[in-house]
């Protein structure tokens, strides 16, 4: 059973997430909400229906798609897309290797994560968005705990850490010069033990990937990865039915399981509560460097 202080806590977290929306939306011109498919982006649809409801969302939503994603992501995507008829734009990973602008990974290793910040530019400069919101929380990764609400990007799609607009009193500054965007992330105070709860509490749809259910797997560096075509694997990578599920999803190629019996909300929180493995702890692309999430976020990466 929840307390009421743990509602009341949600509910501040809300009107804060939905504050930061509608600024979005007064400030700038062509925002977009940017979809993956997992939690923290079907939170961050779900603040945006309640910001605006009885209306429609006044924004599309946009899905970079690594073409490695998981069945289960796309399905949910298509089926979110047509049950709130909303927008849904899909920028293509693939699209940008046929035309020379990505090279393709080889070995063992090779991911398209990091191959999305060219789509992702393209695909903001291809539809003018001069706003792009995503689901990153602070408590996820360092990188992202450096970043503000409203996070500044210059005309080459780049973020500069040290030189960053304070945020005084929730005051937002979303001023900028031609070619330039905002990345803003409305659930930047929430942990993950928030958004659990939260999606225990509004009874919010997940995919079923974050549930409990049997699937193949190896181990790579401790780390359970799922034994699809897509992933090349040493003699020695055996895979195994074990029962897992999925804490973050992504790319097919660096998103870890990690073993599991919780097959229900409250079982997950549970397990949440008592784990001290980071959220991440089973994403691949993170363990390249110690730097690799800020890198990437340098770049133009979510």
């Amino acid at each position: 059973m929840r307390s009421s202080y743990s509602l009341t806590h949600l509910k501040e977290l809300e009107a804060e997430s939905i504050y930061v929306i509608r600024e979005v939306v007064a400030q700038f011109e062509n925002p977009v909400l940017l979809f993956s498919g997992g939690k923290d982006s079907i939170v961050c649809f779900y603040l945006a229906r309640k910001a605006f409801y009885p209306g429609k969302v006044p924004f599309s939503l946009m899905h970079i798609d690594t073409g490695h994603n998981f069945p289960e992501t796309i399905a949910f995507r298509d089926d979110l897309a047509k049950k709130y008829d909303v927008k849904m734009l899909v920028g293509s990973v693939q699209e940008s290797i046929n035309q020379g602008k990505a090279i393709e990974e080889k070995g063992y290793n090779a991911s398209r994560n990091k191959m999305q910040t060219v789509t992702l530019l393209d695909s903001i400069e291809a539809h003018r968005f001069d706003c792009a919101m995503g689901g990153a929380r602070r408590d996820e990764e360092k990188a992202r705990a450096k970043e503000r609400f409203f996070s500044h990007r210059d005309d080459f799609g780049q973020w500069d850490p040290k030189n960053q607009r304070p945020e005084l009193w929730n005051l937002f500054n979303g001023r900028k010069h031609m070619g330039e965007h905002f990345r803003v992330f409305p659930i930047s105070n929430w942990t993950e033990m928030d958004i659990w709860q939260y999606i225990l509490h509004e009874e919010i749809e997940l995919p079923s990937l974050y549930f409990s259910h049997k699937r193949n797997v190896f181990e790579r560096d401790g780390t359970l990865l799922y034994a699809s075509d897509l992933i090349q694997r040493k003699e020695t990578e055996i895979p195994s039915e074990r029962i897992i599920r999925f804490r973050t999803i992504g790319d097919v190629t660096c998103t870890g399981a990690i073993e599991s019996s919780a097959s229900t909300l409250e079982e997950i929180i549970e397990e949440v509560a008592s784990t001290r493995v980071t959220e991440r702890g089973g994403r691949a692309d993170d363990k390249r460097s110690e730097a690799a999430m800020e890198d990437r976020k340098k770049e133009g990466y979510f």
